[in-house]
């Protein structure tokens, strides 16, 4: 074997090390997303962000996610529930999700790997606990309640202006062939069912899009922001983080869609909406300083 040879095999073994799956027990991640990880704590680090406001912390992080590729489905990697940490590319729930577990390590001084582990279950599933894949709050008005209800964060949005939001959720139950782990299983499809009555039986509140401009001075940089929607059975279409301004202005920053990246929104967060005849309104979540 020539020199040459045996270094490019060696380079293309490095680089299957490099960015292949490490699945420890229920975590499934790759060296890059923890050298990412570590990357995030050591600017916290840099930039004292302990120091500030969580919700200051949460737009830090999520402006340093900026121009990360748009990347869906990333969630679901096995048949069996996992905790699945993918940092590479991002969609507009990983984005914000990830934007706040790393705020909240920050704040409680917990900069390790196996710190960011141990957040970002209490924040993806439901009472912080992760047993199966319906354990995982997949829809966003559940995960705000969830969120509120142990003290992680506030849904303000009827305190800022919201109005009932009444409408019957069921699209998972509906479109179960979009789902691989609830197609072909009846008891996950029983049970997906019963979350989606829970959801439509709460007191849900949005802001209309007609709305958004005046109540736009309640909401403040680092709110987590979910985007209502008229697509029959779903609850919220998109998701990001509210930002205000040189302008003065909330915007939006977030992960739009497949093809594009990690962004700031040109137009204010109002306008945005306005621009996308699928979008309805808001829900606002602010995010409280952990104890």
């Amino acid at each position: 074997m020539t020199t040459a040879s045996f270094r490019s095999q060696l380079v293309g073994l490095l680089l299957f090390l490099f960015f292949t799956s490490f699945i420890n027990g229920q975590v499934i991640y790759t060296q890059q997303d923890a050298d990412i990880c570590k990357s995030k704590f050591n600017l916290a680090v840099e930039k004292k962000l302990i120091n500030y406001p969580i919700n200051e912390v949460i737009v830090e992080i999520g402006k340093s996610f900026l121009g990360t590729e748009y990347e869906a489905h990333t969630l679901d990697q096995d048949s069996v529930e996992k905790l699945v940490i993918h940092l590479t590319g991002l969609d507009c729930y990983t984005f914000l999700e990830s934007s706040l577990v790393f705020a909240r390590c920050i704040k409680e001084n917990k900069l390790t790997f196996k710190d960011y582990q141990r957040e970002l279950i209490n924040i993806r599933y439901r009472d912080g606990k992760l047993s199966d894949y319906l354990s995982r709050l997949h829809y966003f008005s559940d995960w705000i309640y969830d969120i509120d209800k142990r003290g992680i964060g506030e849904n303000i949005t009827q305190k800022i202006g919201g109005i009932p939001y009444n409408k019957k959720i069921n699209f998972m139950s509906t479109h179960q062939d979009l789902y691989k782990q609830l197609k072909g299983n009846p008891k996950f499809l029983r049970e997906i069912i019963q979350i989606e009555k829970n959801i439509s039986s709460r007191e849900n509140y949005y802001i209309p899009e007609d709305s958004i401009a005046k109540c736009e001075e309640r909401i403040q940089s680092g709110d987590i922001i979910g985007i209502t929607t008229n697509v029959k059975g779903l609850d919220i279409a998109h998701t990001g983080i509210a930002i205000r301004m040189e302008d003065g202005r909330i915007h939006f920053l977030h992960a739009p869609d497949v093809g594009h990246k990690v962004q700031i929104t040109d137009k204010p967060l109002a306008d945005y909406i306005k621009g996308n005849k699928k979008q309805t309104g808001i829900m606002v979540l602010r995010v409280n300083e952990p104890q």
